[in-house]
This record gives C-alpha cells, sequence and structure tokens, in this order.
C-alpha cells in the first residue's frame, strides 16, 4: 500500500517557485528520507501535503484518500513535528499537551506522561521559558503521543542535543517496528543514511532522484590522500581536490593501475584509501553540474 503518493503536485508562491511536479511515491512500513538543502521545497511539500497551503496543480494522496476532500480523516492519522516548533505563550508544558490531546480527540495523556520522562520534560516550565531543545522535545511529544500511523517529520533534531538525537531515533524505530510509517525530511545526509531505508533528494523544488538509500550512496569513487607532497598528480577522474604544504587529497573514479603507475612516480611518503563521505556523494545531487562522481 502506498501511503504517500503525489502526481505532478505543484505549489507557486505567486511567480516565486515552490514545488514543481513533484512525484512521490512512500509505501507503507518504510522509513523514508527526504533530502535536500535549505530552500530546496522540503517544507512546502510537507505543508501541501498537510493541507496547511493549497497546491498549485497536481494531486496527492495519503492512505489512499485525496489530501483536499479527506483532509482531516488524515490529518488524525498523522504525527506532524514542524521544523520550528511554536507554542503559545504562557501556556505550561502541561497545557500544551493536554490542548493537543484534546486536538486529536484521544486519550493520550499516559503515552504523554511516558515520552516526557523519556526525554526528561519538565511539564511544569512556561514555554517561554524553554531552550530550543526542550521546545524540541515538546513537539516530539506533541507529535508521537497519539500513536499515528504515519509520522511527518520536518528536520526533527535541530536543537537537540546527541543524547536526545538517540532517543528519538530510537523511537522513531520502535514505532516503524509496531507498522508506523516515517517521512523524514533532513539536509543531515549522516541521519538517512544511517536511519532510513528509501530516499527521495529535491532540489530547486523538483525531485532529481529517488532510489533505496543503498543505491543512492553507491559508488566507485575513494577519497585518496597522498602525503609527502603539495600538488596533485597529473590524472583524470579527480573531483575534489585539496591541498596542503604536506598532503594531497582528491575523489579518485578512474582506474586503480593507472593512479598506482602514476604514484610510482612521484615522492610521495604515505597514502590512504578510504571511503567518501557521504555529504561528497550527495553532493552532485546538489549541484546544477552534477559530474562530481
Amino acid at each position: 500500500m502506498k501511503i504517500i503518493q503525489t502526481e505532478n503536485l505543484t505549489k507557486y508562491y505567486g511567480k516565486a517557485r515552490g514545488i514543481i511536479d513533484m512525484n512521490l511515491s512512500v509505501e507503507a512500513g518504510d522509513i523514508f528520507g527526504f533530502i535536500g538543502p535549505n530552500g530546496a521545497g522540503k517544507s512546502t511539500t510537507i505543508r501541501t501535503l498537510l493541507g496547511l497551503i493549497s497546491p498549485t496543480s497536481g494531486n496527492a494522496r495519503i492512505f489512499e484518500q485525496d489530501i483536499l476532500k479527506n483532509h482531516i480523516e488524515i490529518l488524525s492519522r498523522i504525527g506532524y513535528m514542524p521544523s520550528e516548533a511554536m507554542f503559545y505563550h504562557g501556556m505550561r508544558v502541561e497545557d500544551v499537551l493536554r490542548l493537543s490531546a484534546s486536538l486529536h480527540g484521544k486519550n493520550c495523556l499516559a503515552e504523554a506522561h511516558h515520552l516526557c520522562e523519556r526525554f526528561k520534560l519538565d511539564t511544569k516550565k512556561k514555554v517561554e521559558e524553554l531552550s530550543l531543545g526542550n521546545r524540541k522535545k515538546v513537539s516530539i511529544v506533541c507529535g508521537f503521543m497519539h500513536q499515528p500511523d504515519l509520522y511527518i517529520l520536518d528536520e526533527p533534531t535541530s536543537g537537540l542535543d546527541p543524547l536526545m538525537q538517540k532517543a528519538f531515533f530510537e523511537l522513531i524505530h520502535e514505532r516503524n517496528s509496531q507498522g508506523a510509517t516515517i517521512f523524514l525530511s533532513s539536509h543531515i545526509l549522516s541521519e538517512i543514511q544511517h536511519h532510513c531505508k528509501n530516499a527521495a533528494i529535491i532540489r530547486e523544488g523538483c525531485l532529481i532522484a529517488c532510489d533505496s538509500v543503498e543505491k543512492l550512496t553507491n559508488t566507485k569513487a575513494r577519497r585518496i590522500t597522498l602525503h609527502g607532497i603539495s600538488s596533485p598528480p597529473r590524472l583524470e577522474n579527480m573531483k575534489n581536490i585539496s591541498c596542503t604544504e604536506n598532503s594531497v587529497s582528491f575523489l579518485y573514479d578512474g582506474n586503480m593501475k593507472v593512479l598506482i603507475a602514476e604514484l610510482n612516480q612521484i615522492p610521495i611518503t604515505d597514502m590512504t584509501v578510504t571511503e567518501p563521505e557521504l555529504e561528497e556523494i550527495f553532493l552532485h545531487y546538489y549541484t546544477k553540474e552534477a559530474d562530481l562522481i
């Protein structure tokens, strides 16, 4: 079953581009990553799916229901975390949670209490007294306490310290193992690599790649670092070259025999060969001249 499906979904803000002809499909039970640099259209896509803004053209379905015609029914089964957590001033955390529970129409305060303990959240504090990280914790509890079928999470870990990030992803995997689908928007590529099964990459409002994370990150390129020299060898198939007074580093996706033959001609003192960083692999999706790997 396809939990999310869009067909040529497009959103313009006047003449300004939001998203263009978005064709996206997310299967039930997936942890799906939605990747792109800031301003690529990730939040616009999410807000359109949730009915917070109306599409200019195209259509989308969630739980095989039209997002416009079945808006209320769809939202009742979604847990949403916005990229920025904002709450009414003057309310205590416990007030926010009671309000959220009432909006869902469910008795979920016991689960809310459990999550507050898990994330060490003081429910007696007023929201304006909270740090960014603690506001994010409130957002987590509001989005998770009603145990929905689909979680739509927009940059969910910003502001969380490493321990809370670990606890957050443990929670995600628990809910996924219980049958929930996760749609995770992020520009932190390591989060996608470590936690998502499939992913889509968006750039300038357009979907440019969609596949398993394993296939998206598959490359024959290697990061080569040569010590004892300060200028790069004369080789084809070198990208992302950086030089210091005593070393040269570059991505290489050419023939290794050719590389070794060239290195025999230059006075290197040591060499390391490593897998490229995930950021390097995805960088070519982010740039118009996509020839890095």
